[in-house]
């Protein structure tokens, strides 16, 4: 055990410089109330007064102590200020003496419950918090300081131990000033584990009082005292109990915790030296060659572009979708989806179609339908594609600017080395997307137009679907022809057929006439008497639809749904291929050849390849903290070499 020794200074000095926020080693912490002994207890194991001495909290820094020296006060106050309030950044103090053991011990502040003074009002909670932050290391062997004129059982230092040691594994007490009991009582029952059982044991020790601090009794004389005291006063307990005796515990469980940690430890450091490592070579060497240095990021980034598209990059996004299956998902789920929720009738009623087809037919009553009712209404239904088709282009734009970032954040962290670099990029790729723009929204706007430029009847699929409802009306005029009374002519019924009507009805021409007691022309009086002003009768707003307009409007209907399923169809297959060959293939092909011809110049490599201000500091850190870890490994290595382990 005692090679180890020398080993575990070693690892201590690399893990100083590594930083304990960074990896815990293991350490003994001191916890007690204020004046519960702690400073006393520590210095009789330094062997020398190095502690502030006072009333109140003195203890306001976390002191680590490597068993070098500084005014210690002075120091704490330069951070903690002088209204008693404390601070959370330690204080490091390396001791070399031939007459101590190795340990490294960190002294807490005093618990205390009171604020006094123009102390912070919190300050309960704020020591409180400190010492959890330190005890709370699993590595960490907690000394829990109790005073032996006071309850065992109310002790705050045990109490505080066990809210993170509840099985008392890493926790050993401390009693302190034996010799300040009340007459005729004495820590019998304390020591031997009776009153508060604690795993790794309680030993017993007589502080300096500050009347032999005041009178400069030397700390070597206090512990010969100590042990003439305790010979006295608890002789079948004194090789168990002491100064001397606690050193000595405390070198060993520290040894005995730094062997078995070793394992976890190592683990860890070869963990952040990979992390280091990554990190200083996302950093890089310092610039020798720009040319090739630029030529090289800019190929880099043109190509993990591509690979993000392509969904071959080395950096895959998990969280959500991004680059080219994020294309596909536009194509395939938000545009197809928006297409297909498109009614083909939507914002046309019956009478826009009767309107649209009396208009066709101008002042001649027609015997069909008129084909031009048909074609006028299906280009407004077409003509409704166009807006999701230029919305699809402008999703797919968006993607490709957000591979821009996502290039930048994972894939090329270089860049991170030269913001000036960076910006340019950014720019000329964004330049580069806004040129294919409207020449890809032109591109798909054409796509609508050349299916409105041509309404093609003839295509095999609405060919298709007109010899199906050519059918199924001819089959409902049979129905028709065979619900006639016999006694019909069928001379009469064709007309009837044709006209919609009887000729003499009230709705014809001739019926309006017979409304009037005389013919147009008739009378003494005026040459129209009795005749009607169809300008004054007004035009009703909805009405019940004869027979023939109600069979009028469903052809138009399906006709138009017929159509505008093929023209859908067509653009659901049409934009995409648009958008890849105009917008995004474009841009997959020429982006590296963009990127040089705008950024590859020789008077643009000293801008362009100045580093940011803070990352020749973050290289320097990130090295000096490799090199840190990598001796640590080492002085683990060298443990095993020596069997030690």
């Amino acid at each position: 055990m005692e090679a180890l020794i020398p080993v575990v200074n070693k690892l201590q000095d690399v893990f100083n410089t590594v930083g304990a926020d960074i990896i815990q080693l293991p350490q003994i912490a001191v916890v007690g109330t204020q004046s519960s002994g702690k400073s006393s207890v520590l210095e009789s194991l330094v062997g020398r007064d190095l502690l502030p001495r006072g009333t109140g909290i003195v203890t306001r820094r976390p002191l680590i102590l490597q068993l070098v020296h500084v005014d210690i006060e002075n120091e704490t106050e330069r951070l903690s200020g002088n209204n008693k309030g404390i601070s959370d950044e330690p204080i490091h103090l390396k001791i070399f003496s031939p007459h101590v053991v190795n340990l490294t011990l960190v002294d807490l502040p005093g618990i205390t419950k009171v604020p006094v003074g123009d102390q912070p009002k919190d300050i309960e909670v704020q020591i409180r918090d400190l010492i959890l932050k330190h005890i709370s290391n699993p590595n960490c062997i907690i000394l829990a300081v109790t005073a032996a004129n006071t309850d065992m059982a109310t002790s705050e230092a045990l109490k505080v131990a066990r809210e993170v040691d509840p099985d008392g594994r890493r926790t050993l007490a401390v009693v302190t000033k034996l010799d300040l009991m009340d007459a005729g009582t004495d820590a019998m029952d304390v020591l031997m584990g009776r009153v508060i059982p604690v795993k790794l044991g309680l030993i017993g020790v007589v502080n300096r009082s500050q009347l032999d601090i005041n009178n400069r009794k030397s700390v070597a004389d206090s512990i010969r005292d100590e042990y003439v005291f305790l010979q006295k006063k608890y002789p079948s307990l004194a090789n168990r109990n002491g100064t001397k005796y606690l050193a000595k515990t405390l070198n060993r469980l520290l040894m005995h915790h730094i062997r078995d940690c070793l394992p976890e430890l190592k683990t860890r450091i070869n963990v952040l030296a990979a992390q280091y490592q990554s990190l200083l070579s996302s950093y890089g060497e310092p610039v020798e060659d720009q040319s090739a240095t630029l030529l090289q990021l800019i190929t880099k980034f043109a190509s993990e572009y591509c690979n993000t598209i392509e969904g071959t990059a080395k950096y895959i996004e998990t969280a959500e979708l991004c680059g080219g299956a994020r294309i596909c998902y536009i194509f395939h789920e938000t545009f197809g989806r928006t297409l297909e929720s498109v009614d083909p009738l939507g914002g046309l009623s019956t009478i826009d179609i009767l309107t649209a087809i009396r208009n066709a037919t101008g002042p001649r009553p027609s015997l069909f339908v008129p084909e031009v009712s048909f074609e006028l209404l299906v280009k407004k239904q077409v003509k409704r594609l166009e807006e999701p088709s230029l919305r699809c282009v402008e999703l797919v734009h968006e993607e490709m600017q957000r591979i821009i970032q996502h290039c930048s954040n994972y894939s090329t962290q270089e860049l991170q080395r030269f913001p000036k670099l960076h910006e340019a990029i950014v720019e000329v790729v964004t330049s580069l997307l806004r040129k294919r723009l409207p020449v890809t929204n032109e591109m798909v706007h054409n796509l609508v137009a050349i299916e409105l430029a041509y309404i093609n009847t003839k295509h095999p699929d609405f060919a298709d679907a007109c010899g199906v409802l050519n059918n199924n009306i001819e089959e409902q005029r049979r129905n028709r022809m065979r619900e006639l009374p016999a006694a019909v002519p069928r001379d009469k019924v064709k007309e009837a057929a044709c006209s919609g009507g009887e000729q003499d009805g009230a709705g014809t021409w001739r019926g309006m006439l017979k409304k009037g007691e005389d013919a147009p022309g008739s009378g003494p009086g005026s040459p129209l008497k009795g005749a009607i002003n169809l300008l004054d009768v007004p035009v009703p707003v909805a009405r019940k639809l004869s027979s023939r307009e109600q069979r009028d409007c469903e052809v138009i209907e399906r006709l138009i749904k017929s159509y505008f399923l093929i023209v859908r169809k067509n653009i659901q297959d049409s934009v995409p291929k648009a958008v890849m060959h105009f917008l995004v293939n474009h841009v997959k092909d020429s982006l590296q050849s963009e990127l040089v011809g705008q950024l590859y110049k020789s008077g643009l490599l000293n801008d362009l390849l100045t580093e940011s201000e803070d990352m020749a500091q973050r290289r320097k850190e990130s090295a000096d903290m490799l090199q840190a870890l990598q001796r640590a490994s080492q002085v683990i290595a060298e443990i095993r070499e020596t069997h030690l382990w």
